[in-house]
């Protein structure tokens, strides 16, 4: 009887206790020093009646993660705010409720990434309200700081945007990094929209939208606020009260059971959303409205690249730019339509280029009804259909005509706010190569220049056939060996960098770079190609950069370094350091790059204290998918030959960046670091180098997986008498036995968070394994290395990886 009873009250207490705790936890105020890590497990804070969350995201399939509020019991947890930060949030960071600095978010090591501002008070505690507006309240229970009136892309119902209040768009959909499209209510008393092709622009480019809802006549009847209310309708509020209402309202719902929200999306378009409240499955969200009624047209500004990336055409699909690449051009990102459309050859302009060539060159495609209205540099009329086709095939500079109206606009690269109108009536003629003919360089002689010098050859000839048989052959040996001379000097001129195919590199002189360093003052290091400084960037840009000094480069290699540079101008990776610009002004080759302020991963990995496990998991991760970029996805495959942990730098975040990629061939020979011929770095590379046999990017497999062994356990390849003599000096040898031994453990020794992840450390060390085989058909390519780093690949067990040795 007392065991029921006491089964009975506990039940009691369950049903009945348990929910008023949750209530309580989800109802109280969150106050100052409480913090949150960002990880998985972490749980967020919630608003009272669950709605809306406060806390970390991962938006990507990577180990970064993002602060934000979003709405919580909706599948795909729709993030409705966000702080406005630069680069995604290292696991392990956190963000806690600060006394006296309001919100702030830390990085693992304790610095700063972002905090609130105005805070005027000591804050007491914060709370999340069933608006989605997170609040700090001060001691005297008065709100110092609001979520919601620093908005990142989305208006909620009862928020209100003031005067110079604005909403600007994530790059993606997954990276909340700033966008180039802004939503702004203007003090004449209109609401815009507009793009900056350039966050650190102090103006903005082309207004695409406009609430037409000020009076400069009356200020009463101009508007000052952008308002959403409780029923999702959305309008201007005039300074006399009146409404400009923005929103259909047949278009919403009637309701109350919906969620409502108004983003302005990474495409540009601010569109209005509602969600039903209770549902099963997954609805997702319905458009209720958007503005512009078409990006694609309402853009047409000469500034930035139009609503898609440059080169490309847009069309309109159910009020959403719809980007695609013209015939032959092909995207910069592959997995991003808004990116730029690279063109599949850049013309050269030379002295012989428009002699009677062209229609041995080039060809010209017909595309209908697409446009590119701000990119001519020459409009003709009266103008043929045909005399637009020819005028830009004659012309070295034009890319695409455009024929219209009997007239013809000629235009050059690159080409902006493409859009595609069947009402134009428009025809563009695209310009290409034929076949497989490589750029030609200026001067070279064309193919009717080659005729016309055979033919003056073989008279000249003729008329020495009538002289002695010696003085003939003296002759004709001089004449071939001149115009032998001749052409091959001729064929040895080359043109700029910037003309070949880097289109978006910045040429410097050698004055400026020698002002931008103080004088080469900052020395950042030293590499197989001369030292890179510190500098800053030339007046007019933000920022910092580093300018690599070549002064390795053979006199000979003028056409290499223009080669290479221009092949390096082209990538574009997360993983990669990026190449700003660069200098051939006399002896002078200089390359500019961008500034990564956490130096080398030999300093990070190599020094006093041992980076976190979960950092050197992500840096492997990122080098690994790098380098698959470079192996596969660039037009012209590049082989790093040199990887190692000098040539891998860190971003602010500690993102792993690849540098001095591209380079190798620009090495002298006798400059190499180990033996002649070979390219790379003693510990680093692969055993073909010292056998006669052909060299692959397999070479940058095995340098990778000495690379990923020494993230794995903190120590570098090659140990002289650091470890003392006969202590493991050769660290692949070294990882083997234990590999053999079933003794990992040891690699990872006084690591907790290493020896914790066992599965993991296993499978890395499998990997590098697989990529230091001697036998280099048995190495795995970077992209399939890449899979089995992130788990999405089944790792076998590798065998010895030096049989012959």
């Amino acid at each position: 009887m007392a065991y029921a009873l006491f089964n009975f009250i506990f039940i009691f207490l369950i049903i009945f206790l348990l929910p008023l705790c949750t209530f309580s936890q989800n109802n109280g105020n969150i106050t100052a020093g409480n913090r949150l890590f960002a990880t998985e497990r972490a749980t967020p804070w919630l608003s009272p009646s669950g709605d809306f969350a406060f806390g970390f995201q991962k938006p990507q399939n990577n180990d970064m993660f993002q602060l934000a509020i979003w709405y919580d019991k909706i599948p795909n947890k729709t993030v409705v705010w966000y702080p406005n930060v630069t680069n995604p949030i290292p696991r392990d960071s956190r963000v806690e409720i600060d006394a006296q600095s309001g919100l702030v978010l830390r990085d693992p090591q304790g610095g700063l990434i972002w905090r609130t501002n105005d805070i005027v008070d000591d804050v007491s505690h914060g709370f999340l309200n069933d608006a989605g507006n997170f609040v700090l309240m001060g001691s005297d229970s008065v709100s110092i700081w609001e979520s919601f009136k620093y908005p990142s892309d989305t208006v909620l119902p009862t928020q209100i945007i003031e005067i110079d209040g604005m909403l600007v768009s994530r790059k993606s959909e997954t990276n909340f990094s700033r966008g180039r499209f802004y939503l702004r209510m203007l003090s004449d008393g209109n609401l815009v929209l507009n793009t900056r092709s350039v966050p650190t622009n102090s103006g903005f480019d082309d207004e695409y939208y406009n609430s037409q809802t000020s009076d400069p006549a009356n200020d009463s009847n101009s508007g000052y606020q952008l308002v959403f209310n409780e029923r999702g309708l959305l309008y201007v509020l005039k300074r006399n009260r009146e409404r400009k209402v923005l929103t259909t309202e047949s278009s919403i719902p009637t309701t109350s059971d919906h969620h409502h929200r108004a983003t302005l999306d990474f495409d540009g378009v601010f569109r209005m959303y509602y969600h039903p409240k209770n549902f099963s499955g997954d609805p997702g969200w319905t458009v209720a409205d958007y503005w512009p009624e078409n990006i694609c047209m309402e853009i047409n500004g000469e500034k930035g690249s139009g609503a898609c990336g440059y080169n490309s055409v847009c069309r309109p699909e159910n009020g959403r730019p719809i980007c695609e690449c013209p015939p032959r051009y092909f995207f910069s990102e592959p997995n991003n339509s808004f990116s730029d459309c690279n063109p599949p050859f850049i013309p050269i302009c030379g002295e012989d280029d428009q002699k009677g060539s062209a229609e041995d060159l080039y060809e010209m495609s017909e595309v209908l009804d697409t446009d590119w209205p701000f990119s001519d540099f020459e409009q003709l009329a009266p103008f043929t259909e045909d005399d637009c086709k020819n005028a830009c095939l004659n012309d070295c500079f034009c890319a695409v005509s455009i024929y219209r109206s009997n007239s013809c606009w000629k235009k050059k690269l690159p080409l902006s706010n493409g859009r595609l109108d069947s009402q134009s009536n428009a025809k563009a003629f695209f310009k290409f190569r034929k076949g497989n003919i490589p750029v030609q360089a200026p001067n070279s002689p064309t193919p009717e220049k080659m005729k016309k010098d055979q033919g003056t050859l073989i008279l000249v000839g003729s008329v020495l056939l009538g002289s002695s048989l010696f003085v003939n052959f003296m002759f004709v040996g001089a004449a071939c060996l001149g115009f032998f001379l001749i052409y091959n000097k001729k064929t040895t001129n080359f043109l700029p960098v910037h003309d070949t195919g880097a289109v978006n590199l910045r040429c410097f002189t050698y004055k400026e770079l020698a002002q931008a360093t103080d004088e080469f003052k900052e020395e950042l290091g030293r590499g197989a190609f001369g030292i890179v400084y510190k500098g800053v960037m030339p007046p007019g840009s933000n920022g910092t950069m580093a300018v690599k000094k070549l002064d390795r480069v053979a006199q000979d290699t003028e056409k290499e370094f223009k080669t290479e540079v221009n092949v390096i101008g082209q990538t574009h990776h997360k993983n990669l350091v990026r190449l700003l610009g660069f200098c051939e002004e006399g002896p002078h080759r200089l390359l500019v790059y961008e500034y990564m302020n956490n130096g080398t991963l030999a300093s990070f990995l190599f020094g006093d204290l041992k980076p976190k496990w979960n950092q050197r998991i992500q840096i492997a991760l990122g080098i690994a998918r790098g380098l698959a970029y470079l192996h596969e996805e660039c037009t012209t495959q590049i082989i790093h030959c040199d990887i190692k942990p000098q040539n891998i730098l860190l971003d602010e975040y500690f993102n792993a960046r690849i540098s001095d990629f591209g380079l190798a061939k620009l090495l002298m020979m006798n400059q190499s670091r180990t033996l002649t011929n070979i390219r790379g770095t003693k510990g680093y590379v692969a055993p073909e180098w010292f056998r006669n046999t052909q060299v692959t990017a397999k070479v940058d497999v095995y340098s990778f997986g000495v690379l990923l062994l020494e993230i794995i356990t903190c120590r570098k390849s090659l140990i002289d008498l650091e470890f003392g003599e006969g202590e493991n000096p050769i660290l692949t040898d070294w990882v083997w036995d234990c590999f053999q031994d079933g003794t990992l453990d040891t690699l990872v020794k006084n690591d907790t968070e290493a020896l914790n992840d066992k599965k993991r450390l296993e499978t890395f060390v499998m990997v590098g394994i697989w990529c230091i085989q001697e036998d280099s058909s048995l190495r795995p390519a970077m992209r399939k290395v890449s899979q089995m780093l992130e788990g999405t690949l089944e790792v076998n067990i590798p065998p010895c990886p030096s049989p012959f040795t």
